[in-house]
């Protein structure tokens, strides 16, 4: 991943107007983003800050205790499950969270994710403890608001989208913009891209040369996952989605995940 990133808008920003401000914070286990969104337009944001920052503020005190109009965080997930919404039960959460093993040290969170299923996930408990200053009920699983960005913009049957973080890759599948496959896999390095996707498609019965790839996330044109994942497939190309108005020269995929946890609610 990039080192710390920051992403400024050419109109300028005061954080005396936070309460007029959306407040995203996407957090991965060692790390997190955060992004100022005001309308539809997204003022600051960046990438890769150290997480004890987010559970012991020091250098960003002033950001993450401000007020804003509205705060949506993105938590991540060491196990998951969708169960369609038609099945769903809040009175049988916990029996459904029995297949993910939850540990002592991790918390559970059943909410919708799309508009066919719910979502049941596990997160570590330190990552629940440093976002629950900011009220539990102002998070949604990580990727919901990428998923909704992706369905809205007619994904094709024969695409397949990748969004590549520091160490956990995810892989979704839609047919008839509606999603037919999602999960989650820790990855280490480009070989491991390389089998998780490959393994998908096989499961998914598509054939790799006819498949394109579509990523966004910690990645950059011709970097060391593409290069790799080319030998496979053919046909790649980065997310074009743009769900807010982008400060500069920042590309859309870079902070696509984050940026559409302002379509959440």
């Amino acid at each position: 991943m990039d080192d710390h990133n920051n992403n400024s808008s050419e109109t300028g920003f005061n954080l005396y107007q936070a309460y007029s401000y959306s407040l995203l914070l996407q957090v991965e286990s060692s790390s997190f983003s955060y992004a100022f969104v005001n309308q539809d337009r997204l003022l600051v944001s960046a990438q890769n800050c150290d997480f004890d920052e987010l559970a012991h503020p020091k250098h960003l005190s002033e950001i993450l205790t401000a007020t804003y109009k509205k705060v949506i965080i993105g938590l991540p997930a060491t196990g998951l499950t969708l169960v369609p919404k038609n099945l769903f039960r809040t009175d049988r959460v916990a029996d459904v969270a029995r297949l993910l093993d939850v540990k002592e040290n991790e918390r559970v969170f059943a909410q919708a994710f799309d508009d066919e299923n719910c979502i049941v996930y596990k997160t570590p408990g330190y990552v629940a403890s440093a976002v629950e200053k900011f009220g539990f009920q102002n998070t949604v699983y990580t990727a919901k608001g990428w998923i909704k960005a992706i369905s809205k913009n007619c994904p094709s049957t024969d695409h397949l989208y990748l969004e590549i973080g520091k160490s956990q890759l995810q892989i979704a599948y839609f047919s008839g913009n509606i999603l037919r496959f999602y999960n989650i896999f820790e990855f280490k390095n480009e070989e491991d891209v390389v089998y998780f996707t490959t393994l998908v498609t096989d499961e998914l019965h598509l054939k790799p040369n006819q498949t394109t790839l579509v990523l966004s996330g910690d990645v950059l044109p011709d970097d060391r996952n593409m290069k790799r994942l080319a030998e496979f497939f053919p046909k790649i190309e980065l997310n074009s989605v743009r769900v807010l108005s982008l400060p500069g020269q920042v590309p859309s995929y870079k902070v696509l995940s984050l940026a559409a946890l302002s379509l959440c609610e």
